[in-house]
Formats: structure tokens, sequence, C-alpha cells
């Protein structure tokens, strides 16, 4: 495999993201690049990925190296971190099997990833799977005991006034594949016209399919400044230590903030505003709820999560994959069998009714006339 061009270089893959151009190759620093990272990297049209560690480490099941695979863009792995500080943004490199180039000078090589060998690490990780799912359980288990107040205390608020009483909410998260089912999602936002609540990242998504977000809430770390200019109110999620470091964003941008601290994830916060607020119904997008979303989260427990689904499930509606369900290419076939099936009751109806008496009769004149 050979190939050159400009290369781009980041150790935060969410942040090269925003700014990478069509045909530049991405230089990450990223261990178990999630399916959020791959479908970025994708949709940025990137020409090559080259990442220090390993996209794939075998520690658990993830899909996200075959996203980049399956879109035609060559990953070469593990090159090393010190080829972060030997290569300069905007240098013209070549890669060669594995190998990569600058001005004919070799800065350093990885392993040039196929659909094999990625099947091999997806073994392995089944294979440590057990171990894995040991380990996290007894983490969260011992994270649920300090946590568990989660499900009785509320929320502190201050004098921030919200009532989401009467109406739905919609929490966009930037997940794997949130822009498909946000897609799906378009006339539901139109008729139900719910508080949209953007965990950080799904901001932007939101402003993209032409929604103002009611509130923006998270860190603040993975949204464009034109979109946290948009009038949208800007909640902080602050941390049980005291510290809140997205007000350091906001403050530099000359925008105001409140802050609402709270154990867990931005994802969790952005729950329990909804439901404490007294909406109706939470349609969530993006979400992380699956294993491999735990295991990848590099957190000594989920309990958070847990404990928060637990105390909203009620009035919870997860939106994750509905693009899978609704997506498919309606095939002909499918289209006649709907047809037969709604025609069948007529048909039915038509036969038993006085009508169908008349029909019979005419049957059984034509076939005495052609038999004559």
């Amino acid at each position: 495999m050979k190939f050159n061009g400009t290369v781009k270089k980041d150790r935060r893959t969410k942040n090269l993201t925003a700014r990478i151009q069509p045909g530049e190759i991405a230089l990450i620093a990223h261990d178990d690049i999630d399916a959020v990272a791959a479908e970025s990297l994708v949709a940025c049209r990137v020409k090559a990925v080259l990442n220090c560690c390993k996209s794939l480490t075998g520690s658990y099941i993830n899909r996200g190296p075959y996203t980049i695979l399956r879109a035609g863009i060559p990953l070469v792995d593990n090159i090393g971190k010190d080829i972060m500080d030997r290569l300069n943004e905007g240098d013209s490199i070549e890669v060669r099997d594995g190998q990569v180039f600058r001005n004919g000078q070799l800065m350093g090589q990885g392993t040039v990833q196929s659909q094999e060998s990625l099947d091999q690490l997806i073994q392995l990780a089944r294979e440590n799977m057990e171990s894995q799912i040991e380990s996290f359980a007894a983490n969260t288990l011992g994270y649920l005991k300090k946590e568990v107040y989660l499900l009785t205390r509320e929320l502190q608020l201050g004098n921030l006034d919200l009532n989401f009483k009467g109406r739905h909410a919609l929490i966009v998260v930037r997940g794997p594949e949130y822009k498909k089912d946000l897609q799906m999602l378009r006339a539901y936002i139109r008729d139900s016209k719910p508080v949209t609540i953007a965990v950080d990242g799904g901001a932007d998504a939101l402003m993209e399919f032409g929604v103002k977000p009611d509130i923006i809430l998270g860190d603040m770390d993975s949204v464009s400044d034109k979109t946290l200019r948009s009038g949208a109110l800007l909640i902080v999620h602050g941390y049980e230590s005291g510290k809140a470091p997205g007000m350091k964003r906001l403050e530099s941008l000359g925008l105001e903030g409140r802050i609402i601290a709270s154990t867990g994830t931005s994802e969790d916060l952005a729950l329990l505003l909804a439901y404490e607020r007294g909406a109706d119904l939470i349609v969530i997008v993006g979400s992380h709820f699956s294993m491999e979303d735990f295991l990848g989260k590099d957190r000594a427990g989920m309990s958070s999560t847990f404990l928060t689904r637990l105390k909203v499930g009620n009035i919870l509606v997860d939106a994750k994959g509905v693009s899978k369900l609704y997506g498919k290419t309606f095939r002909p076939a499918m289209l006649a069998y709907i047809i037969l099936a709604a025609a069948f009751p007529i048909v039915v109806f038509i036969l038993v009714s006085p009508l169908g008496e008349l029909l019979r009769q005419f049957y059984r004149l034509y076939r005495m006339l052609i038999s004559q």
C-alpha cells in the first residue's frame, strides 16, 4: 500500500475532525477508535488515518476501525507517539507499506490494518470478554454503593427556573449514527416541538438540521463557537470537586453559563434535568448504553448511567438505531404484501355481501354461456 498527502495532527480525534480538510491525512493518538470518532473521520473524507496507538487493542469488541476500512480509507496503526513530535502540521508525507517518510527520511513505521487483521483482534477481544465483564461488574457494584443517592436526591438548580411539564424533551448526544437517527425523527420534532437539550457536540448536529437547541449542556469542549452563540441556555456540567472546566470556554467567548453539579456523565445530567423538570416523555438520540460503550468509556464504573436509567426509565424512549429500523430500502415485494393484506378484508366483505351474491350469479351465467 502506497499513498502520499498533507498531514494534519491532533492527540484528540474530535479536535482534529473539526478542522481537517477532505483529502488530508489524519494523524491521531487514539486507543480503540470508537464508532463516533470513526464516523467523524469518514465524514471528513480524510485520505488516510495514521494512528500512533492501537485502533483496536483487543480489550473489548470495538467496531470503529471497521467503519474506516469499509469507507475505503487506509488505516495504519501503532506507529508510536513520538511521531507526533517528529512531524509538523502541514508536512507532506509518503506512506509505503506502513512506513512513513518525509522528504525521503523514515519518520516512523506502523501496521497496515485489514479486515483479516481486525478480525484476529476481535477474536482476541471475545476471548478476553469474560474477564473484562467481571472486572467491569465488580467496579460498577463498588460505585453503586457510593452513588445510590442518585435515585433519591434532586438536582441542585439554584434559581434556575425550568419547567417541562406537558412537553416532551429531546436529548441529542454525539453517539454512534446519531445524525442518521436524528434525520428519521424530523417529523416527530416538527409535530411535537419538544424541548431540545443538546449534550456538547450534539448541539452542532441539531443546528445542521435547522433546529436551534433550547439548552446546550456539557463540558463545552466539542461545540462550535457559532452554536454556542445561538441563544440557547448554556448549562455547564460541574463536578463534585467543584470544578466546571466548561466555564473557561464560555468566559473566553464572553458568554454566560449556569453550572449544575452532578456525578456521572453529561448525558446522565441531561436525563435527570428533563426528568426532574417534569417532562412527559424523554426521547434520547445517540445515547451510550451498550457494552461496547461502557467498556470504551475508560471509567472505573458506569453506575451513574445505570442508576439514571432506572430513575427515568418509565418515560424514556431510546431512539438509538431507529435509522436501521426504518432506513432500509423499501422493496416492491414488501409493497405487494401490504396491498394484499389491505385488500383481503375488502374481498371478504364483498363475497359475503349482496354484491357478492350478484357477482356469483353473473359468474354462474357466464359459465353456462361458455359451456353451450
